[in-house]
């Protein structure tokens, strides 16, 4: 880079260090800090455990924010010293290292936005992540199991670990649904930016015509919840029933009754769960999930209501797509949401989704 585009690229770091500092508030998150350090400090502070270990989470979690963005501002003062010395001494290694030094403090500067960006309340939690077909039959059900495979390599790349919760696989190929357990920090505040309807255009390998097809799947993404979050589930609301637990195949298919469905008869919620052979496992996990579920229905039902106050209208169905995956005329994936598109559908297929992520994250701005 020139000097003049080096100074430009000082003048930005400036910009969005005052945007950071109003966006997670650095007054008051030092105020708070202070307060959770005295709290830490009274003689009775690890008489309740439980509440111990909250406050220190909430400590560490705000420190963690307040030293990245101070070293961000620290790293940014050592490139402006070394910008006025390039500028008196024109020396062409010192210009090198400056090149470089710029492109990796950028780099730290985004990749502390995009954290920034992952603090609503549920953002840091595990996701849960379900993939139901559309319509189309086989067509479908495999390209549901294109996008486990999808989700489940973007997983592996972040180093998180998936459990499959229930799994009921297609009549021909590909799947009928599954719920996936991501777990990781900021699993949900991720995924939720693929919650919607995902379509494809390809060539159908069932199609013995050749014929192009366009499929759809839905998925939804769901935050777990801890035992702190209070939703009220009456006992006599739900029903609860047992059955066999089906798989993709191999010798660890239950033989037994261990697979639990819920009903949650007011709202007609339904969960299952067959991850583990222990039946009161899966009704434990089961109704985790059903808790879930209904505190995001009543997050929907609250932006209903501000929606309808607003005026907006929002379509929901197989038409709202999300994104957009073609293989056939040509390749390409779009996000409609952000207007992202890549053209190397293979890598986007093998998990690549962190520039759509990132894209609908910024685009919340």
């Amino acid at each position: 880079m020139e000097l003049v585009e080096i100074r430009h690229e000082l003048e930005k770091m400036v910009k969005r260090l005052a945007d950071f500092r109003g966006l997670f508030d650095l007054v008051e998150k030092e105020a708070r800090i202070r307060d959770l350090d005295e709290q830490m400090a009274e003689p009775n502070f690890w008489n309740d455990q439980q509440a111990a270990q909250t406050v220190i989470n909430e400590a560490n979690a705000y420190k963690d924010v307040v030293n990245q963005y101070n070293e961000l501002s620290h790293l940014y003062e050592n490139i402006e010293v070394t910008y006025e010395l390039l500028k008196e001494e024109n020396d062409v290694e010192l210009k090198k290292e400056l090149d470089a030094e710029v492109k990796a403090v950028t780099n730290k500067f985004n990749d502390f936005e995009l954290q920034l960006l992952l603090s609503e309340p549920y953002d840091k939690n595990n996701a849960i992540l379900e993939l139901h077909p559309g319509a189309g039959g086989t067509e479908s059900q495999d390209w549901g199991s294109m996008l486990l495979r999808m989700y489940t390599r973007w997983a592996e790349r972040k180093g998180f670990k998936v459990e499959t919760l229930d799994y009921l696989p297609g009549d021909e190929a590909g799947i009928k649904s599954v719920t996936l357990m991501i777990k990781g920090h900021n699993a949900y505040g991720y995924l939720k930016a693929e919650k919607g309807v995902h379509r494809l255009v390809r060539i159908s390998p069932f199609d013995s015509s050749g014929r192009r097809h366009t499929s759809f799947v839905s998925c939804d993404v769901l935050p777990e919840l801890d035992d702190e979050i209070e939703i009220d589930i009456r006992t006599e609301d739900l029903r609860i029933d047992t059955y066999r637990a089906s798989g993709a195949g191999g010798q660890h298919i239950n033989t037994t009754d261990s697979a639990i469905r819920i009903t949650h008869i007011p709202t007609n919620t339904i969960v299952t769960c067959q991850t583990q052979r222990s039946q009161i496992k899966n009704r434990e996990q089961a109704m985790k999930m059903l808790k879930a579920k209904l505190y995001q229905r009543k997050i929907d039902e609250q932006q209903a209501q501000v929606d309808e106050i607003r005026g907006e209208q929002k379509e929901i169905g197989w038409g709202s797509q999300i994104r957009s995956y073609v293989f056939h005329p040509y390749s390409l994936v779009k996000d409609h949401r952000t207007s992202h598109e890549i053209g190397n559908t293979q890598s986007v297929m093998d998990g690549d989704l962190d520039p759509f992520i990132d894209a609908f994250l910024r685009s919340k701005l």
